[in-house]
């Protein structure tokens, strides 16, 4: 079962996910994605395969966002 502090990461980085590009370009989002997920990781929130998942997920979104295929 997940934690308070797990739900609420996962919340938070998929807020940034899906957040409006006004607010920050592709590659800022991308490049926060990926600090949030190793944040949470080194604080011992997720684990080594959710950090995984997550970079995969953010490498997706940003790949698509500035129209590139992986």
């Amino acid at each position: 079962m997940y934690d308070d502090a797990k739900v609420q990461a996962f919340s938070d980085w998929h807020d940034l996910l899906v957040s409006s590009e006004d607010q920050m370009s592709a590659q800022e989002q991308y490049d926060e994605l990926l600090r949030l997920a190793d944040y949470f990781r080194e604080k011992g929130i997720i684990d080594l395969d959710e950090r995984q998942a997550l970079i995969a997920v953010a490498t997706v979104a940003y790949a698509r966002a500035v129209g590139t295929e992986i």
